[in-house]
C-alpha cells in the first residue's frame, strides 16, 4: 500500500498566506512535465503498488489535459494502479471552464479538490485570490454538471477580523453546494509569507484566541448536523467520502513525491525530499541526479510523529500498536503522560485499547500532543 504524490509547482500568483513552494514562469511546463515522467522512471523503485493518486500545488488546474495525458501514461507503465481507488487533483475556481471540466473527467481522475478559501469578496481580495465568491460556486457546481461526485473544498478561517457572522455565511454557502468533503484549516502565520510580514509590522491584527476557538466550535457544530464525520481535526466527509490520500499520511502509509520541494517516506525510518527550485530540479533530472535530501528518523522522532499524526484523526490509536512500533519504554512514557488527561475524561478517552481526543479534547489538541511526546 502506498500514495503517489504529484507536485505541480505554477501558480499565476502567489497567495497572501502560501508557503508551498511554487513560481510564476509558465514557459517551462513543458520541460516540466518531461522532467516529471523522467524522474518517475529514476524513482519508480521507491513504491510499487499505488493506492492513492494525488496532484496538488502549486495549480494543477493550470495543467492541460495533454500535460495530463503525457504524466498518466508514464503512471501507469511504471506503477502497479491495479488497487488504485482514489485519484484527486487541486484546481482553482477561476481554471474551470465547463470544457475543462469535462475534459478531467475523461481523465483518470475520480476526485477534486476546490481550494476556494472563502466566499466573502473582500476576504478573497485580501488573500490575493484569483477568483471570486460567484467563480468559487460555478466551479463546483460545472464538476459536478461533468459527472463528479466526489468533490472536496478548501476554507479558510481565522483571518484578521473576521466575525462569526460572516465565518457562517461561508458555512452556509459551502453546505448549500451539497459537496461530500470540506476541509477547513485556521489561517497560520507562516515565516517569510507576505501575510506573516503584514502581522509583524502591525499592519494586520491576528484574530484572538477566544475568537479562533468560537469559528472553530462553529465549523464542528454546523457540518456535524449536516451529517459530516469529523474524522480529523481539519477534515469534515459524508459517510464513504474520506480523503483516502490524506488518511495514508496519517496512518503512515509509505508516499513517493516528484517535484520540486516533494516529501517522500518510506514508510518505516527515512524521509527524503526534492530540492526546493525549479531550475536545480530540472538540472538534476536532466543529468539523471535528482537532487534529494535524505534524513533517517531515530526511535523518539518517529514516537513523535506518530502521536502527532495519530491524535489528529478520530481513531486515535491502539495502545498496543504504540508498544509494538516503539517499545515498552515510550508506551509506558505515554500513558504516564496522557494519565491525567484520561483520568479527568474530559480531554482523552481510552476504550477498548484505544486513545483518542474527545471533543473537548479537539480544542486544546495542540497541548496535549506536545505533553505526550519525547523531547
Amino acid at each position: 500500500m502506498a500514495g503517489l504524490y504529484i507536485h505541480i509547482p505554477f501558480c499565476k500568483r502567489k497567495c497572501l498566506y502560501c508557503d508551498f513552494y511554487s513560481c510564476t514562469d509558465l514557459s517551462v511546463k513543458d520541460a516540466y512535465v518531461d522532467a516529471l515522467v523522467d524522474e518517475m522512471s529514476l524513482r519508480r523503485k521507491y513504491i510499487t503498488k499505488v493506492d492513492t493518486v494525488y496532484f496538488g500545488g502549486g495549480t494543477p488546474s493550470l495543467m492541460s489535459a495533454k500535460d495530463f495525458v503525457r504524466i498518466f501514461s508514464s503512471i501507469n507503465k511504471l506503477f502497479d494502479l491495479s488497487n488504485c481507488a482514489e485519484i484527486t487533483v487541486e484546481i482553482n475556481p477561476d481554471d474551470i471552464t465547463p470544457e475543462y471540466a469535462d475534459a478531467l473527467a475523461e481523465l483518470p481522475f475520480n476526485r477534486v479538490s476546490i481550494g476556494i478559501q472563502t466566499f466573502d469578496d473582500d476576504e478573497l481580495h485580501f488573500l490575493n485570490r484569483r477568483h471570486d465568491a460567484l467563480q468559487a460556486v460555478e466551479a463546483v457546481k460545472r464538476c459536478q454538471d461533468a459527472g463528479f461526485t466526489n468533490i472536496s473544498i478548501d476554507l479558510i478561517y481565522g483571518l484578521p477580523g473576521q466575525t462569526l457572522s460572516s465565518w457562517d455565511k461561508n458555512l452556509e454557502c459551502a453546505l448549500a453546494l451539497g459537496v461530500p468533503h470540506i476541509s477547513a484549516y485556521h489561517l497560520i502565520y507562516e515565516e517569510n509569507t507576505p501575510i506573516t510580514q503584514l502581522k509583524d509590522t502591525g499592519k494586520i491584527i491576528p484574530v484572538d484566541e477566544d475568537t479562533s476557538l468560537l469559528l472553530f466550535s462553529r465549523l464542528i457544530e454546523r457540518l456535524s448536523v449536516s451529517g459530516y464525520e469529523h474524522y480529523e481535526i481539519s477534515n469534515f466527509s459524508l459517510p464513504g467520502y474520506r480523503s483516502r490520500h490524506n488518511s495514508s499520511y496519517w496512518d503512515g502509509t509509505a508516499y513517493l513525491g516528484l517535484g520540486p520541494f516533494a516529501h517522500s517516506y518510506n514508510g518505516c525510518d527515512e524521509r527524503e525530499w526534492n530540492i526546493a527550485s525549479l531550475p536545480a530540479y530540472l538540472e538534476g533530472i536532466r543529468n539523471r541526479s535528482p537532487r534529494i535530501t535524505s534524513e533517517r528518523l531515530d526511535l523518539p522522532t518517529r514516537y513523535n510523529e506518530y502521536i502527532i499524526t495519530r491524535l489528529r484523526t478520530k481513531e486515535g490509536f491502539l495502545s498496543s500498536e504504540l508498544e509494538r512500533r516503539f517499545g515498552k519504554e515510550l508506551f509506558a512514557y505515554c500513558l504516564r503522560q496522557a494519565e491525567r488527561y484520561i483520568a479527568s475524561g474530559m480531554l482523552l478517552r481510552e476504550e477498548n485499547d484505544r486513545i483518542r481526543l474527545s471533543e473537548k479534547g479537539i480544542f486544546v489538541s495542540d497541548s496535549i500532543m506536545c505533553d505526550l511526546m519525547k523531547v
